[in-house]
């Protein structure tokens, strides 16, 4: 590829190396060189093994769990390289940690998702990379420039080649209210019909599904959803899918946060596969046979060489 201008440098923390090294082959470099320990009493140290001045730097680094690590890292390393006079810093993350917390559900809620933005910013960030937002308004809590992508589009190309012909077997779900506009997208990039799974949550983490809007009788059902976190939603929703007489349930997700008992769940639900993004790393110790998981890191690199190279990044998903 030809860069112009300053050159372009790829880093990474301790939340996604294997992603982050894969982007770089993806765009023919080699990884920055740093090093990001903790010290005995657990506060984190950044090291840059090399110059970063006057380079265009992308910090690739989730904030997944152990969440508040992972952002700390990603903090003190952008504010390595603003002391270090880089020309200009991208936070790459795959997935946002904090995202849910994004509005006061009840009174004196904080509104966290707001307040990793504005650390994100004053640590010397200068645009963020990210995937599938909880909630796509969250781009409006910062004030420098962010690229969202999409996980829909890749998800709906894998899950395209196995419907193939037989759109008229297949159906999209959404598993609630609020994930529609994603299945509905889903549903038109593959060309099949859309229902929706009406539910109620009592609590946290908590789910009871009450209804399901349209007809899943006789169909393969592709459930669509952004993260799986518990996977209490997306069990009881398959479980309920198929009491309505689909044939089988498929989900595909963008982040598999997977914490508690998800794995559990997922093994013992009704569901045959969980298709899922490399946000979050899976460790190997929840890699079942139920779960596929679909490298991001292709997605990414197109985006950061758009960003380097001043081009828009909207026509990856025309």
């Amino acid at each position: 590829m030809n860069f112009h201008g300053k050159d372009i440098k790829i880093f990474a923390a301790n939340a996604n190396p294997d992603v982050a090294r894969q982007i770089s082959e993806c765009l023919g470099l080699p990884m920055g060189k740093s090093n990001v320990t903790t010290f005995s009493n657990g506060e984190i140290s950044v090291s840059l093994q090399e110059s970063v001045r006057g380079s265009d730097c992308f910090i690739v680094q989730s904030t997944c769990s152990p969440v508040n690590d992972n952002l700390m890292e990603l903090l003190i390393m952008m504010d390595a390289m603003k002391r270090a006079s880089a020309a200009r810093i991208t936070a790459v993350i795959p997935h946002f940690g904090y995202a849910r917390q994004d509005r006061k559900a009840k009174a004196r809620d904080p509104i966290s998702a707001k307040l990793c933005a504005d650390l994100i910013t004053t640590a010397g960030a200068d645009r963020v990379l990210t995937m599938d937002l909880h909630a796509a308004q969250i781009q409006g809590f910062f004030n420098i420039p962010v690229d969202h992508l999409r996980g829909a589009p890749l998800l709906a190309s894998f899950m395209k080649e196995r419907v193939g012909d037989d759109v008229d077997k297949y159906i999209v779900v959404s598993p609630d209210l609020g994930s529609v506009t994603r299945a509905r997208d889903f549903a038109e990039r593959i060309g099949t019909p859309m229902a929706i799974v009406d539910k109620r949550r009592p609590r946290a983490n908590v789910c009871e599904v009450m209804n399901i809007i349209g007809s899943v009788e006789g169909k393969k059902v592709i459930l669509v959803d952004d993260m799986i976190d518990t996977a209490g939603t997306l069990c009881n929703a398959a479980t309920a899918l198929m009491e309505h007489g689909a044939v089988s349930v498929t989900a595909c997700a963008t982040h598999g946060v997977l914490s508690g008992p998800a794995i559990e769940r997922i093994q013992d639900s009704v569901l045959d596969e969980v298709v899922m993004l490399d946000t979050i790393p899976l460790p190997k110790e929840k890699q079942i046979d139920k779960i596929t998981m679909l490298p991001i890191a292709p997605t990414f690199a197109e985006a950061i060489e758009r960003i380097y190279e001043d081009k828009p990044v909207s026509p990856m998903f025309n």
